[in-house]
Order: structure tokens, then sequence, then C-alpha cells
């Protein structure tokens, strides 16, 4: 087929798409991953660089096979330790076998996690819960229970919602490591023959974020002191399947990275309106079709309206202090569990904010919270001292 100025149109698009990628600034993506090969502030990379030096070995070994394969099909040292972090973790009854006679056996097992298997809980003794979301924020501080560990004032995981916690069944052979404020149990040690599991119900703690964040740095480390110094194995098939890069196919290889996929896509859905439009000579009109419109900001007033109208004023009022407090927690990484001056005073640093904006807006945010059922005029003041901080930020 003889090229024509189609063909040219691609090509120029493609190369254009390939440099745009290429200087574009990359994004700060907030998506907990909790691979060891992230550096983003979700990821694991910061903590498992410095795990052998923590466990005095040469280095730590990365997992990418189920437990089964591991333990079944790879000559293992005497003893050693095993560490699983991640959202959620699952073990089929294979897995669960060899875990548990692996353990047995005198070695220990790291578990941090959201959401642990139900049969595994049922074995040693413990359930990981949820609480119902609440109004108000729920962030919460946790400590270890050890005196030597605890920190005054315990440490702040603002990026944790607090609702999740764990219960204990098996007293006799559970010793419980940290707690949060409520006095539930976030941190566990579980007896099973001559070893032991270590149950973390909060995973975020061991990743980039929070282990570089002064405040919270120490948290990890100490949470894997109760470790003994032992070869040990970091697991990231829960969260990368079994291929590492060297294992990868070009293909697969292409599909795992985002510029890369939709350039991918891009080629392919070039040369098919290359062949549609060069491969005849005359084409029908392909009518206009209207995109469809993003109505999400007409449906969130609507909603707001409605609640206005039916005079339900503390609730909006109340869901209009959550999601405030939420966006600054997220955008500025300020924990919003105490308003006070101090608060007032660091977001007017990280806003490059009018302080006496700042503060009358912290002021009106404590008298809501306070009160026990706002009325119309609460709400009133309440969204204009709001708008009044984000005319602030944007004028900056």
């Amino acid at each position: 087929m003889k090229l024509n100025r189609y063909f040219f149109i691609l090509l120029g698009f493609l190369l254009a798409y390939g440099l745009l990628e290429y200087y574009r600034p990359k994004p700060l993506v907030w998506d907990a991953t909790y691979k060891n090969t992230d550096k983003t502030p979700f990821g694991t990379r910061v903590l498992y660089e410095l795990l052998p030096s923590l466990m005095r070995q040469p280095k730590v070994a990365t997992i990418r096979i189920p437990v089964y394969n591991h333990l079944t099909e790879i000559k293992l040292t005497a003893s050693s330790n095993y560490v699983f972090v991640a959202r959620s973790l699952d073990f089929d009854a294979n897995d669960r076998r060899e875990l548990l006679a692996y353990v047995n056996r005198g070695n220990n097992v790291l578990l941090a996690s959201y959401y642990f298997p139900d049969t595994l809980g049922r074995l040693l003794g413990f359930r990981a819960l949820l609480k119902a979301p609440k109004l108000r924020d729920t962030l919460l501080v946790n400590n270890f229970t050890n005196p030597q560990y605890r920190k005054p004032g315990g440490y702040s995981f603002f990026h944790d919602d607090g609702r999740n916690y764990l219960v204990t069944k098996d007293a006799k052979n559970t010793v419980v490591l940290g707690r949060n404020a409520r006095n539930e149990p976030m941190y566990i040690r579980v007896q099973y023959g001559k070893g032991y599991f270590f149950i973390h119900n909060l995973p975020l703690a061991f990743t980039n974020f929070f282990v570089l964040d002064r405040q919270t740095s120490d948290y990890a480390f100490k949470a894997l002191s109760y470790l003994p110094a032992r070869p040990t194995y970091w697991d990231e098939y829960q969260k990368q399947g079994r291929f590492d890069e060297d294992q990868q196919s070009i293909f697969r290889y292409v599909m795992s990275q985002p510029a890369l996929t939709w350039a991918y896509y891009v080629v392919v859905i070039g040369l098919l309106f290359y062949v549609i439009f060069a491969g005849k000579r005359t084409q029908r009109v392909i009518p206009v079709v209207e995109p469809p419109r993003n109505t999400s900001l007409e449906f969130v007033q609507t909603v707001g309206r409605v609640h206005y109208q039916q005079g339900d004023h503390n609730y909006l009022g109340q869901k209009m202090i959550q999601y405030f407090l939420t966006t600054i927690r997220e955008r500025y990484g300020l924990a919003t569990n105490v308003l006070d001056n101090d608060f007032a005073d660091a977001l007017s640093k990280r806003t490059d904010t009018d302080l006496a904006v700042t503060q009358d807006l912290v002021r009106t945010l404590q008298a809501a919270r306070r009160t026990v059922t706002l009325s119309e005029e609460d709400v009133l003041v309440l969204n204009q001292k709001m708008e009044l901080f984000r005319g602030a930020v944007q004028s900056r």
C-alpha cells in the first residue's frame, strides 16, 4: 500500500506523544502498593533496603513465589524469619499448612495487613475487625505496650482512619505488643509450637512515608525488633505476583508501565484508523457524538440543596467539616485530631495564607465541633469561613 499523508500524520502524532510522556514531570502517586521496588509514599523500598542491617544479615531475600513453593522447594536455613507487608493476605490450604509447620519448627512470621485469612485467624485465635465509619475524624494514636518502646504522645499515622483493630481469643499463647488510643490491640505475638506469629494490623506504618517521617521513623524498626536477628525472607508474591523483572516478557513489561501501555494502545488504535481511512477512497461522514458531561459537581450541589432545604443543617455542617479536614490531611499532610493554635499556625505556613484568616477558621471549626446541633446560621458562617480560606489559598 502506498504511503500517504495519514501515515505521516500518525507517525508525527506518535513521536509528539512519546516526547511529551518522556519529558512530562511524573506525578506523585499516593496509591498504597506496599511494593519493595516503589519509591512512592506508600511503597516499602526504604524499609526493605534498611532491613538487612536490622537483621544483621548481608541481604534479605525477596520471595516471588507462593508460600507453599518457597517452603517446600527451596532449601532453607536452620532458623529464619518470613515477613509479609500488604493490604490484604491470601493463603490457600497448602500455603497455610506449610506456614504453620514452618513456625512450629521454631521460625518466626510477621504478617502486617488490614485483612487476614479467616481460617488462619481462627487457628491462631485472633480476628481483624473494622468499626463503622463516623462523621468525625477517627484518627487514632498508636503505641507499644513495652515501656522501653513506648513513645510519649504515641504515633499518629494520619492516612489511616483508625477503624481497624484486632480481637484476641487465646490469652495463654497471645501477647499484646501494641494498642491504639481505644486500648484495642493493633500488634500481637502468638506462640505456635516453637516459633511465633507476629500479627500487625497497620501495614501503612511500614511504608516509605512513615519510615522517613521524623515523628514515626522509629516505629517500624521497633516493631521489627521483636524478630530475632536471623536470615529473613521478604514476600512480594502477595503484591507483585510470580515474575520479577528478569523473568518478565517484553509485552508483560510494556503492560506494567502506564506510559508504555497507553503508547501501545495508541499505536494499535492508530493503525486501525489508518486501515479504515486509508484503505478506501471514500468514507461516509462520521456523526458527531457529544462527549458525556461530568455532572458530579451539579449532583453534589443538588444533594447539598436538598439537605439545606429539608432543614438538616447539622448533618450538612458535619459533612462539610469532615470533607474539609480530610482535604487538609491529604493535601497538606497535617493531623487534624487536635484543632488548636499550633494547628492553625502549621496550616497557615503550609498554605502560605494569612495567620488571622487561618485562626478565624480554626476557631469556627472548634465551635462547630463543640456545638451539639448546628443551626442554619452556624452552617452559613462555617461555609463563609471555609470559602474565605479557600479564596486566600487560591490567590497565592
